[in-house]
């Protein structure tokens, strides 16, 4: 089901902002960063992890894998890696929707207040557009995140 707060259905996902399910917890999608930033109440330089649908879009991108972590990157299930400050995650969204496929990318977060667990009346009242099957929207882990460089993993959460 989805449902969207915009009178037009064929819109611009640009600045739009998604709630749904993803790989790993309830997100607010966006390509629009600043907008994910105001609504979580949270300053405008801390970076939001940037997920591609698949790992062609990475390299259309221009993102580098160290050499040695390709075949870690491309295996990794509900992993965010970080290289040289940037947070990215490979990852197919659970839901099969059309407004998702469209999107090769976009910045991601957990759906709630900084600080805060999911509060399903304050998602619903921020997004644009909300995405979800009969399972409805559930809060579960968020995904493992990982340094790497050539020569180390490390583990940040």
């Amino acid at each position: 089901m989805v449902k969207s707060n915009s009178a037009s259905r064929l819109f611009s996902l640009n600045t739009k902002v998604i709630l749904t399910q993803t790989d790993t917890t309830v997100g607010l999608l966006s390509q629009d960063s600043n907008r994910l930033a105001h609504i979580k109440s949270r300053p405008n330089n801390k970076p939001f992890i940037k997920v591609y649908n698949s790992l062609e879009s990475l390299k259309k991108d221009g993102k580098r894998v160290p050499k040695k972590q390709k075949k870690l990157v491309r295996l990794a299930k509900q992993t965010t890696f970080i290289v040289k400050n940037e947070a990215f995650r490979v990852a197919s969204y659970p839901l099969n929707s059309n407004i998702l496929r469209q999107l090769t990318w976009t910045f991601s977060t957990s759906a709630n207040e900084s600080g805060k667990n999911f509060d399903r009346e304050f998602c619903q009242a921020k997004a644009d557009i909300i995405i979800e099957d009969r399972n409805s929207l559930e809060e579960k882990t968020a995904s493992k995140l990982l340094r790497i460089n050539n020569k180390k993993i490390k583990r940040l959460r």
